[in-house]
């Protein structure tokens, strides 16, 4: 198995961002629009901000590990940042979907796809450079 290339890794990561931008500046945006937890405070939109610039930190420190060699790093980063996206779920746990506008909805699910891509590409690097025993073949 051959691993991803540094060129499919930064697609990965940097369509990720693109995609994550959308959903967090509506969150920021529309906060209002989004179910909230007792404890949420009437400025919670700077902590999305401030959310989206940490998880997406994460992803290009990811990605540039993964650049310049540095797999162990750049894998659990990856990782990492995959999940991190994935959290968008999390708006669920105050409420159901049909709590959401249909663009909150909908840009929830475009983050869990984009984390889900960008976790198993993390996996698939992991996977194609385990150490093999010897005499095996693909």
């Amino acid at each position: 198995m051959t691993p991803p290339s540094v060129a499919t890794m930064r697609w990965v990561v940097f369509a990720t961002i693109a995609v994550t931008l959308f959903h967090f500046t509506d969150n920021a945006v529309n906060v209002d629009t989004y179910p909230k937890a007792g404890w949420q405070p009437d400025w919670f939109g700077a902590v999305v901000v401030a959310a989206w610039l940490l998880y997406t930190a994460v992803g290009v420190a990811g990605y540039l590990a993964y650049r310049r060699g540095d797999l162990r790093l750049a894998h659990g980063l990856l990782l990492a940042y995959g999940y991190l996206v994935l959290s968008s779920l999390g708006h669920f746990i105050y409420g159901s979907p049909s709590e959401l506008t249909t663009r909150g909805v909908i840009s929830v699910f475009v983050d869990v796809a984009a984390g889900s891509v960008v976790v198993a590409v993390a996996v698939w690097s992991m996977l194609a450079r385990r150490p093999r025993p010897e005499g095996a073949t693909e």
